[in-house]
Parts: structure tokens; sequence; C-alpha cells
């Protein structure tokens, strides 16, 4: 048997990289499984994927957080993803018993624009306290509501009647002067505690809108709203309501190498083909000469320099001039995922993708006790 060999750093950057050209995207299939290469063994090894892990947070804000996940396969990526997406549990309106609604919004309407109001409250409560909710079978015994328990079921209100504004100014025409409750607001939404909830759901842990200042309906004087709404857990596979993310997206890290040197007029018209931030000028210097002999011809003239790659979006449009042919190349690597994940507030930011990982772990584990039951 040949004995087994190692490629080169340099291989193994040209292997990672997606080549993005004028019209074309090559190397964009994936070639880490044995066999593919001769003389090499590229079996998975734990140590080996261990070392290569990496994990970076760009910004880390309570609704909004951007990091980098590096030395994994696109499909470990998007597996986390799609579980921040659809797999991570919320609690949202699920039904509204309406019990008068006079105002121009209908019914069907306004249950919808309802559940979709992202609410917050405390984390030990929602997460460990409240359960999820099943629905009565057909034969169950009749009762107002069979399966409703303080632990699977927190109760909310709304009341509101527009009334007209006696201390409005004469000619006023403003109507959030002129009359009382004249705009409907999730703050309008009344928490109404039952049974344990009081120990989980009080003081600044109390169930309330993400945002209070999401309108719900306009009303006019002799209009009114009573409705009684019940929340449940759920996850976005059912209904994008339970997501707990507005948006969860990756993109693959941007690659910018300058071959050649551009300088003076090129240079300047090279930084204005990327987003601001994404190329830089700065004078080439005799030490730039010493290390690059490319320049040493362009001593005291300004030349192009990546600066941060990271912020580029790949537009190619350096590819369409003629004076950038073959200095420049782009590309993409494979391994390196930059996500942006936005809470839609009920969990943090940052707290979604450590979430989503146990549930991938979850899933893990059932498959192996699956696979060893097959065997078996």
């Amino acid at each position: 048997m040949a004995p087994l060999t190692k490629p080169s750093q340099e291989e193994l950057d040209r292997r990672r990289t997606i080549g993005v050209n004028l019209e074309t995207v090559t190397n964009v299939s994936a070639t880490e499984f044995p066999g593919n290469y001769p003389g090499e063994d590229l079996s998975w090894d734990i140590d080996e994927f261990r070392d290569g892990l990496q994990i970076k947070f760009h910004n880390n804000e309570q609704h909004d957080a951007s990091f980098s996940l590096i030395g994994v396969d696109a499909s470990i990526a998007n597996a986390f993803r799609r579980i921040m997406i659809a797999e991570i549990p919320t609690v949202a309106i699920e039904t509204a018993f309406i019990d008068n609604n006079t105002s121009v919004v209908q019914d069907e309407v306004l249950a919808h624009r309802l559940g979709l109001i992202p609410f917050r409250g405390g984390q030990d409560g929602l997460r460990n306290f409240i359960r999820f909710w099943k629905r009565p079978a057909v034969d169950a015994e009749q009762g107002e509501f069979p399966t409703s328990f303080d632990y699977n079921t927190i109760k909310l209100d709304l009341r509101v009647e527009c009334t007209h504004n006696r201390d409005a100014a004469p000619g006023e025409t403003d109507p959030t002067k002129l009359y009382n409750h004249a705009h409907v607001y999730a703050k309008d939404i009344v928490f109404v505690p039952e049974g344990r909830q009081v120990q989980y759901f009080s003081g600044a842990d109390a169930i309330a809108p993400v945002n209070p200042d999401i309108l719900i309906a306009k009303l006019r004087p002799g209009q009114v709203i009573d409705i009684e709404m019940h929340m449940h857990k759920g996850i976005g596979a059912d209904h994008a309501k339970y997501s707990p993310v507005c948006t969860a997206s990756y993109r693959l890290l941007p690659l910018i190498d300058i071959t050649k040197p551009i300088v003076g007029a090129d240079a300047e018209k090279f930084a204005k083909c990327f987003p601001e931030g994404v190329i830089g000028l700065e004078e080439v210097t005799s030490k730039t000469a010493k290390a690059d002999k490319a320049y040493a011809e362009h001593i005291g003239e300004t030349r192009a320099v990546v600066l941060d790659a990271m912020r580029d979006t790949v537009s190619r449009e350096c590819l369409r001039h003629p004076e950038f042919q073959g200095k420049v190349k782009l590309g993409r690597r494979k391994d390196h995922f930059i996500f942006a994940v936005e809470s839609s507030g009920q969990w943090d930011s940052d707290e979604l993708f450590l979430e989503s990982i146990k549930q991938l772990k979850i899933k893990c584990q059932k498959l192996e006790t699956q696979v060893k039951n097959m065997i078996r």
C-alpha cells in the first residue's frame, strides 16, 4: 500500500476556495471525502474537526447578532439555520375568542394580526414551566377549556372602546387627540396570570409585547374591540408566528486576492468597485517594495490594498474593467459561514445559536439510538 500523503497548505486553500469569475463560478463541489484524492486519507477525524472548528462573534446584541462559523460543511451550517427558523419553540397567540369587534378590521384579519405579535416574558417560565398544548380530542369530555391549564396556556385580554375626547381643542383634526383610544396598540393587551404563572411571570418578567407600539387597529367613537386570547407554545415548522427569528441567514466569506500591483488612478477606480471599507489606498514605500518586488517601480505611488473582505458583496464589478484583468482574483471560502441572526425578542440572538446546537445534538442522539436498534 502506498504511503499516505498530506496536501500542502496552498493546495488546501485552493480546495476550500470557490472561484468567482466574470461569468462563471468554479470549484463548488465538496471534495473532502475518502477516495477523492489518491494517496490521501480524508476519513473524518474528531481531533482534526475539533482543531479546525472556530466560532467568532462580530456583533452580539440582544436582538441582533453576527458571527462566523468556520470549519464545517455547508450541510451542517444550513442545519443550524433551519433549526433556528423552524424548530426552537416560542409562545404566540393561538386562539382569539372575539366577544365584540365593531372596528373596520374583520375578525379573521384581526386574529391573524394578533397572532403575529411577538411577546416576551420570564425565561425560566417560558422555557421550563410552559409546556406544549394539545388540542382536545373529538370525543373529549365537554368543558369550556378541557386541555388548558396554567402550565400550557397563557391568557391575555384586549378590551378597548373609542370615545370622544371632551378636552380636545376646538378645530382639532388629529384623531389621536380628538378621540380616546383612536389607535389600538400592542401595549393595550393585558396579561391575566392564572395559577402558578404568578411565580414565573411577574414584575419585569411579566408577559408583554416585545414592541408595545405595534399598531393593531384604528377605531372611531362607538367602535369596540373585546377579545380574550390564549397563547400556546409551538415551533416555526407549524406556523411562522412561532419562529423565534425575524431573519437567520448566512453567506460565505468573500476572498479578494490582488495578484499584481494596482496603483495610481487605477487604484482609486478599483476601490470604487467595492462597498466602502473593503479596499483601502496606501502609499508604496521602500519597505513595501522590499517585501514585494512587484512594487519596486511604484515607490511613492498610491496602491490598492484589501482592508476588510468581509464587507464585500461579491458584485464582480472589478472584473468588468479591462485594466484589472489578471490583477485580481475573487472567491469565497467554502467552510467559512458568516451568520446574521435577528431575534424576534423572545430569545436573545446569541442564545438562538446555542439552542440550535442543543437541538441538533438531540436529533443526533435519537438517530444513534435508532441505528443501534436497527442493528440489533
